[in-house]
């Protein structure tokens, strides 16, 4: 059983290899959207433009499915691309391209979580060097980052987009750690999204997952290596881990 309050998950889940013994890292890999920047300030978007904020949920759900399914097919297309094609579908094709593009510059005015700062702190204070891993284009998620003036505390910024695979394909993570060259087996990545912390550790990655709000680790994916309450008792377990 993973412990609530940033620790180490307790073995593998039935019918899954052992993870490998995990250690300190060395070097970490942060999910951005829905584990540093917060995707549902979209819902107010919505509303502004006469669409009920329900439509958000639709419009991310439509565009993670066909990303997903672009790739599956092997024909990854670029993450703006799909969003805009995710927007109209989602709602009903009603709305005019300012409409549209008036949601869609939300993206770049996400607000942090409250714990997003200080867990980044506590990384730079540890002198763990950091990247921001994200869907999507390198400088949209620069610009996001830099209205909530978290790129100070990131060496650099790794977008699905400049990759060409999209996470929880494990060559991600590679293409990901190869980019900010860094070693997958001495790196960890951090994400609120079960999925994407079980892609990581099929890469050979250590895997924390951050479950806010009483949430729970899902029973299909590999047991994290570590989970924590908040992005900061996730990131503290993992500099926990023996060395």
């Amino acid at each position: 059983m993973a412990m609530g309050h940033g620790g180490r998950a307790g073995g593998p889940r039935a019918g899954t290899a052992a993870p490998r013994r995990p250690r300190r890292p060395r070097a970490v890999l942060v999910d951005v959207y829905d584990t540093v920047l917060r995707t549902d300030a979209l819902r107010r978007r919505f509303v502004d433009v006469g669409r009920p904020e329900h439509e958000y949920e639709l419009f991310l759900a439509h565009a993670l499915r066909d990303a997903m399914g672009f790739a599956l097919a092997g024909t990854p297309t670029a993450f703006g691309r799909v969003l805009a094609d995710a927007l109209r579908s989602a709602t009903g094709h009603k709305l005019s391209d300012d409409a549209l593009a008036h949601i869609r510059e939300g993206f770049t005015a996400l607000p942090a979580f409250a714990d997003a700062e200080p867990a980044l702190t506590v990384l730079a204070r540890s002198r763990v060097p950091a990247w921001a891993v994200a869907q999507g284009s390198g400088d949209h998620t620069s610009s996001a980052l830099d209205a909530t003036g978290l790129r100070t505390y990131l060496r650099g910024t790794v977008a699905s987009d400049d990759l060409g695979v999209l996470p929880p394909d494990p060559e991600a993570y590679r293409l990901a750690c190869a980019a900010a060259r860094v070693d997958p087996e001495t790196t960890a990545f951090v994400s609120a999204h079960g999925y994407l912390v079980h892609g990581a550790m099929r890469a050979g990655l250590v895997g924390a997952l951050v479950l806010r709000e009483g949430e729970g680790a899902p029973a299909t994916i590999d047991l994290p290596h570590v989970t924590g309450t908040s992005l900061v008792t996730t990131v503290e377990a993992l500099l926990d881990l023996p060395s």
